[in-house]
């Protein structure tokens, strides 16, 4: 088992953070710290983060950030570690089952080859990579582990003189699952119906010999219930942002779900994210989808009446997704790591009727498909090598996706490609013009450019889709003040900063407002501010140093701590070396020390000659013109 999840997954360890894995990891201050663990089981609370209200999710990744920071192949390395150990759960699930008195005889002899074959086929099948490589879904994965154990427990208690230790491991494995993930619902009644399939024979002889267990079992429901009220009116906003509603999910999800039927046996093409999926609103995608999977339902049903092993499994398909694919709608009506545990009972059937096909020989088709599986496994995990790679594969696969037209100019716009990015974002609008994450980055590329007219628009229509936007409203405070409209700048960076008051940019830039309205007070502290919440901010260093020298002590003004400031924002930059060097050459004549001040000038205008602009030239040689008048002074008055 540990040998085919390290040959699939080798080339995993050194995959980027994507997506979701930059607010839940880089981005989350409660994962900084394991000892007190309180901070690491509170995961912070904002719309759309994937540890949100998953506790136990959110305190591994405080543990691989204890040992590693943000060094990515730890994270990775532990992904790895629970999808094995669910493999190796599952092999014993199975190999349990196959030895139960109901199916021992068919299936006894060949349970350990049988057991191997699904655990290995399970574990290496391409559709989990999305579980295991993308980091933040170790919540997927991490929930599946312990739905997978609570069963296992289960089982080894109904086989075992003395069961109650057993029990209360299945009990304390749901209580983990169901703060690892909400979809641990459905755990207690699985475990109620594999006591009727496999053990009991009917739920009201499992009901009777261990209704303790059952109650304990879900007792464990009260976890998630308070996880899922925190978490609650975020995932309301979420659903009403994306416009949509349980009608339009439920009639979609019968695709979704042939779609996952079909990947579990032809995994290609594999897509990372499928937003914009089409509701199905036509009468010709929602009887054809429905009809399809009605097919597929009914032998089902039929077997579940019967109490067959095959209604089990379909009802462990059906159970695992209702939560995720049934009429409360998510972001996306479809994601690959929802089929995470879904699969098993597809690979089950799968592998009992190869080998009911195939007899002895079934050990070698069992080989030759994990080693295909493994290679495409392989192939796929090269794609989160980077996130423009994800992206860009993303928006050849789903090129109606407005998300991964928006990500991957995200991902250019860090690499310095801000046309190509601006593209992108024209894209994401053109196929969905009430993006305001879009209009939002777009307006900003346009403000960094120089186009303030139609950076405003955009990111007006930013506010007018999510008013209450953090970054809207600051990049819309700072388009204002940069097209002279001080005032309504003010208004909109406070705003933000009420929003946001742990935000070091905001503060800094209603630091810049202030500052251009005449209230260099107010600048000055606004300015401090942002360096309280980011000690290295440079640019907040930079301006306070500025406004520090150039003021008396009755407006704040302080030459020594400007000095302190300007030298600290020039030792920690290179490329804006001559704004920097502007100031502090500023900062030393406040102090009167003249021959440094010209000195540092003239170094910056060296530097401003070779690299531009023109603007900032002329006013550095009109200040070094006055530094050596003031030194002329000073040595004249000396004299």
């Amino acid at each position: 088992m540990i040998a085919a999840g390290l040959l699939a997954y080798f080339n995993s360890f050194t995959g980027a953070f994507v997506f979701d894995d930059h607010l839940s990891i880089e981005e989350n201050p409660t994962i900084r710290q394991l000892w007190p663990i309180w901070p690491a089981l509170s995961p912070p609370r904002m719309g759309g983060i994937t540890v949100e209200s998953r506790p136990l999710v959110n305190l591994s990744l405080a543990v691989n950030y204890a040992f590693g920071g943000t060094e990515v192949w730890g994270y990775h390395a532990l992904n790895l570690i629970i999808h094995v150990l669910a493999g190796v759960t599952l092999l014993g699930v199975v190999r349990r089952t196959l030895r139960q008195p109901r199916l021992r005889e068919r299936y006894g002899a060949a349970a350990d080859e049988l057991a191997l074959a699904v655990a290995i086929l399970w574990m290496v099948h391409p559709l989990q990579t999305e579980s295991v490589t993308y980091v933040v879904q170790r919540a997927e994965s991490l929930m599946g582990l312990f739905y997978l154990l609570t069963l296992y427990c289960f089982i080894r208690g109904t086989e075992s003189p003395r069961p109650g230790t057993w029990y209360g491991l299945s009990v304390v494995a749901c209580a983990a699952g169901m703060v690892s993930k909400e979809v641990m619902v459905s755990a207690p009644v699985m475990i109620l119906l594999y006591d009727r399939t496999f053990v009991a024979g009917s739920l009201r002889e499992a009901w009777w010999r261990r209704r303790l267990p059952y109650l304990a079992l879900a007792g464990t429901l009260i976890l998630l219930i308070v996880m899922l009220k925190q978490s609650f009116s975020n995932e309301l906003s979420s659903i009403k942002a994306n416009r949509l509603t349980p009608c339009g999910y439920i009639l979609t999800e019968p695709g979704v779900i042939l779609h996952y039927l079909r990947l579990s046996v032809w995994p290609h093409p594999l897509c990372f994210d499928y937003y914009g999926w089409p509701t199905a609103w036509t009468w010709t995608n929602i009887v054809g989808s429905t009809l399809a999977l009605v097919v597929l339902l009914a032998p089902t049903a039929w077997a579940c009446k019967r109490n067959s092993v095959l209604g089990f499994l379909g009802l462990w398909f059906l159970f695992i997704l209702a939560p995720t694919s049934s009429f409360f709608p998510t972001d996306s009506p479809a994601y690959e790591h929802r089929m995470y545990l879904p699969l098993a009972a597809v690979v089950v059937v799968a592998v009992v009727g190869i080998h009911a096909l195939t007899g002895g020989r079934s050990v070698w088709v069992f080989a030759a498909i994990a080693i295909a599986f493994g290679i495409l496994t392989a192939r796929r995990n090269r794609d989160y090598q980077s996130e423009f790679a994800m992206w860009n594969d993303t928006v050849l696969k789903c090129p109606n996706n407005a998300r991964a037209h928006y990500n991957l100019g995200v991902t250019l716009q860090r690499a310095g490609e801000t046309e190509n990015a601006i593209r992108c974002w024209e894209d994401a609008l053109r196929i969905k013009p009430e993006y305001a994450d879009a209009h939002n980055n777009l307006g900003l590329a346009l403000l960094q450019e120089g186009k303030t007219t139609d950076a405003i628009r955009h990111l007006q229509q930013a506010l007018q889709i999510e008013p209450m936007s953090f970054a809207a409203l600051c990049n819309f405070g700072a388009a204002v003040l940069q097209a002279g409209r001080t005032q309504e700048a003010i208004g909109y960076l406070q705003r933000a900063v009420q929003i946001n008051p742990n935000s070091a940019l905001a503060q800094y830039r209603l630091g810049n407002a202030m500052l251009q309205s005449g209230k260099a007070g107010d600048a000055i502290r606004q300015y401090y501010q942002a360096l309280r919440i980011h000690p290295n901010y440079i640019e907040a260093q930079n301006n306070l140093a500025w406004v520090l020298a150039t003021r008396t002590p009755a407006e704040g003004g302080d030459p020594a701590r400007a000095v302190t400031l300007a030298q600290r924002a020039c030792d920690a930059t290179a490329h804006h070396a001559p704004a920097y060097l502007d100031t502090l050459a500023m900062a030393y004549a406040a102090t009167g020390r003249f021959q440094e001040a010209i000195a540092t000038a003239e170094t910056a205008l060296e530097l401003t000659r070779q690299a531009g602009p023109r603007q900032l030239e002329s006013q550095i040689q009109s200040r070094l013109d006055s530094y050596r008048r003031g030194r002329a002074w000073r040595e004249t008055d000396a004299n």
